[in-house]
């Protein structure tokens, strides 16, 4: 049964990886036919494009990508729910529904956050190796504007030790040590 859960949190943690890094980008102004946002794009239409057809006009105009991030949001919940349905089977307790909908709603929260701080630590290795592998590579650039935002603020704090820049090794500390607090 463990493979079974272990398959269902891969399964959404991509899924609602690409439609955070899709409301990323979009939120950054990085155009979409570039990796990875062809992939977040192929990988989440099928939800993105619906929401966005139901959301009052001015969220879906505003400048925050809604349709993705409720897409995030909605795919967290359908994660918390099979993962209840797969625990109940096995287990012989009843839940009552207000218990229910709490296990549903933690398993959400902590799929968000969690999905968030590994994609981000995803991000950051991959703008790491890149910039020691292959600087100049086209696919830098967007990850460049990716991490940048998230780097700025750790970058003014920590300086270049012997010309190299230890913010990204210190992030992708901070968020393995939120993902242990998240358990």
């Amino acid at each position: 049964m463990r493979i079974v859960f272990f398959l269902l949190e891969t399964f959404f943690f991509f899924l609602v990886a690409a439609a955070l890094l899709r409301a990323w980008m979009n939120h950054l102004r990085i155009h979409m036919s570039a990796q990875p946002g062809r992939f977040a794009i192929a990988v989440t239409n099928w939800l993105v494009a619906p929401l966005r057809r139901v959301l009052p006009r001015a969220l879906a105009q505003s400048p925050i990508d809604w349709g993705s991030l409720l897409a995030a949001v909605l795919l967290c919940i359908a994660y918390g729910a099979l993962w209840l349905l797969l625990a109940s089977s096995v287990s012989a307790a009843p839940l009552s529904m207000e218990a229910a909908i709490g296990t549903v709603g933690t398993m959400a929260v902590r799929m968000l956050v969690r999905t968030l701080l590994q994609g981000l630590m995803l991000l950051l290795l991959g703008y790491a190796i890149l910039s020691w592998v292959q600087p100049h590579s086209p696919v830098m650039a967007t990850l460049d504007r990716l991490c940048a935002p998230i780097l700025r603020p750790v970058r003014r704090v920590v300086p270049l030790v012997g010309g190299v820049d230890l913010s990204v090794l210190l992030l992708i500390i901070l968020l393995q040590v939120g993902l242990m607090l998240l358990g």
